[in-house]
């Protein structure tokens, strides 16, 4: 009857792991929020990688804590340190596995469960770092529309329109 515990175990580490995910997104979302609407007058190259730079941090952060919540399960329940706790968490957490670390018959089932989390928390992460990049872009575009120069890309395309359909 070692299902019930395993099920009870992994219910509560997956809801917890969302709470702690969806916390640290949305905080980070704010945070960008605010940088990026007082980046009216646009962001440089530089700054823009800054923040990318700073966001990444943030997110690795994030993942390291969630790591650290299924290693101190495995610290109260499975290992005897620290170190193989954190070491089999975040194996498991970033979808690599080695094997040389194996959690007791009693909780194997939370290893493959934190591989699933990991790889959706990844993915959350991912879309975070792609829409921050895309409003990067996309207030570049802007500012370089207010400025005139020549390089917006959304002139260009614009000006190579309207020439094509010129020449139609």
């Amino acid at each position: 009857m070692t299902l019930i515990p395993q099920a009870s175990a992994a219910a509560l580490l997956l809801v917890l792991t969302l709470c702690l995910q969806c916390a640290g997104v949305a905080a980070l979302v704010e945070w960008l929020r605010g940088v990026t609407a007082k980046g009216d007058q646009g962001f440089g190259p530089v700054r823009s990688a800054v923040l990318v730079v700073k966001s990444t941090i943030a997110i690795i952060i994030l993942h390291g804590l969630v790591i650290l919540l299924w290693a101190s399960f495995y610290r109260l329940q499975c290992f005897p340190s620290w170190e193989l706790s954190f070491y089999f968490s975040s194996s498991s957490y970033a979808t690599v596995g080695y094997g040389d670390v194996t959690l007791p018959s009693r909780w194997r089932l939370l290893g493959p469960l934190e591989s699933m989390a990991g790889v959706l928390m990844c993915g959350v992460s991912v879309c975070l770092l792609f829409a921050t990049i895309t409003r990067l872009m996309d207030s570049d575009a802007r500012h370089s529309r207010k400025l005139g120069h020549a390089n917006d890309p959304v002139a260009l395309k614009r000006n190579r329109y309207a020439n094509e359909q010129n020449y139609a």
